[in-house]
């Protein structure tokens, strides 16, 4: 079974920068997806972008297109979140969950079912 571990939150002015890491271990193909969420209080968990393992492909919600850049480093089986340009209402507890991708699919249409405990980011002055 897949699992994850996410590192890298931390408190972080409005306007900074900070990366998450997501390692990853367990996999026995390489059709997986690494999405990573968010959940902030008083709100519904999203996802924020997501990253083929095999292709590199990727996906980004509207609210962070163009700050957030997801990457991989396979030999590292880890999972980067790079956000620039961060807003409080960037704020919140940032998960990264695994999934099997069918072939040909796109990753945000995966099923993600193995979760990390989570990384606490505060965005605030």
């Amino acid at each position: 079974q897949v699992q994850v571990v996410e590192s890298g939150g931390g408190l972080v002015q409005p306007g900074g920068s900070l990366r998450l890491s997501c390692v990853a271990s367990g996999f026995t193909s390489r059709y997986y997806a690494i999405g990573w969420f968010r959940l902030a209080p008083g709100k519904e968990r999203e996802e924020v972008s997501c990253i083929s393992i095999s292709d590199g492909s990727s996906h980004y919600k509207d609210p962070v297109k163009g700050r957030f850049t997801i990457s991989r480093d396979n030999a590292k089986n880890t999972v980067y979140l790079q956000m620039n340009g961060l807003k409080p209402e960037d704020t919140g507890t940032y998960y990264c969950a695994s999934g099997k991708m069918e072939f040909g699919a796109t990753c945000d249409g995966t099923d993600f079912r193995s979760w990390g405990q989570g990384t606490q980011v505060t965005v605030s002055a």
